[in-house]
């Protein structure tokens, strides 16, 4: 059996249609069972089948973990607050973040799981100085104590925690650090990436900021997690995932938000009127070099174009109406 915690978030609901199609026997959390029949609805639109089980637990308490990781083998946990706005109080954030990943890898432990894989964020990895004269990759932390959005700090300040109590209770760790997450949601929940191309095509983003990022697909995320869960050279690490430049295989390609309107643009052209053809004025955004030979060599790591992500991002959107 294992456990993929966030059944009905955008990252955990592809987990388990991953896993299911390879065969694993699978089971969910949820912050409330009134939820229960739409994680079963997300998986089995998207399999034919729903047979999953489900259980109960928020990560703001200790209830239901014990029962929610007893008898599994791994545990995937991607379960995480996302805050729709930056919070008065950064606590509100960081405090389930941290203390969330604490809960479930204690009752992994104690449940003797063998691996735990915990998905992190480039957030974790790439905003603070950066590295000097090469890409950014998993030796390179953000530092908590800058003055950054509380997420970006939550991220960092979770994954530290759950690498120290790897260090002291021996239990074996596996991190994801994924950039931008695109492509197609299978359920009502967006992420945050996701919001950006709704946004565009709906007209609501006339102009967009100057900056470029790291793109990844939702499936290929999936792929990363599941990958990592038995991989027996994986553990102990962390690994950024993030799709690859055409021009090289382990550095990271990166879009800018101009750069992802022209690619809706290009392929959806009947929206071309609503979608953003300026930069808002001030200064150019200096783009993160990425690297990522970690997760192709040891993973066997494949991910789609950026391109891609981003236009299957946009199909999903039409397909559910959402724009």
């Amino acid at each position: 059996m294992i456990l993929v915690t966030g059944g009905t978030g955008f990252v955990g609901a592809h987990t388990i249609v991953r896993l299911l199609a390879e065969g694993h026997p699978v089971r969910t959390t949820v912050r409330s069972l009134d939820r229960e029949a739409e994680v079963r609805s997300i998986v089995a639109d998207a399999t034919g089948d729903g047979e999953i089980s489900v259980v109960e637990a928020d990560l703001t308490s200790d209830d239901g973990w014990a029962r929610a990781v007893g008898g599994c083998e791994y545990v995937l946990h991607v379960a995480s607050p996302f805050p729709a706005r930056e919070p008065s109080d950064p606590d509100a954030v960081i405090a389930p973040a941290r203390d969330g990943a604490l809960r479930v890898l204690r009752a992994a432990h104690a449940a003797g799981v063998r691996r735990t894989v915990l998905t992190s964020s480039f957030a974790a990895i790439g905003y603070s100085a950066p590295p000097d004269g090469r890409p950014y990759d998993e030796s390179d932390w953000t530092t908590p104590t800058d003055d950054l959005p509380a997420y970006i700090r939550s991220k960092t300040l979770a994954e530290r925690a759950a690498w120290e109590f790897a260090s002291e209770s021996g239990h074996e760790l596996v991190v994801i650090n994924p950039t931008g997450i695109f492509g197609p949601a299978l359920g009502p929940s967006l992420s945050a990436s996701v919001g950006v191309v709704a946004a565009m095509l709906q007209g609501a983003m006339p102009t967009v900021p100057r900056a470029s990022f790291g793109v990844v697909d939702v499936r290929d995320v999936a792929v990363a997690h599941v990958r990592a869960m038995t991989a027996p050279d994986a553990a102990g690490l962390r690994f950024l995932a993030t799709a690859a430049s055409a021009s090289d295989p382990f550095v990271g390609a990166r879009l800018s938000y101009l750069g992802i309107a022209e690619i809706l643009r290009e392929r959806f052209p009947e929206f071309a009127d609503r979608l953003p053809a300026a930069e808002d004025p001030g200064p150019d955004v200096r783009p993160k070099e990425l690297g990522i030979a970690r997760i192709r060599t040891v993973l066997g790591w494949n991910p789609r174009p950026a391109e891609d992500a981003v236009v299957a991002t946009a199909e999903r959107l039409l397909e559910q109406g959402l724009t």
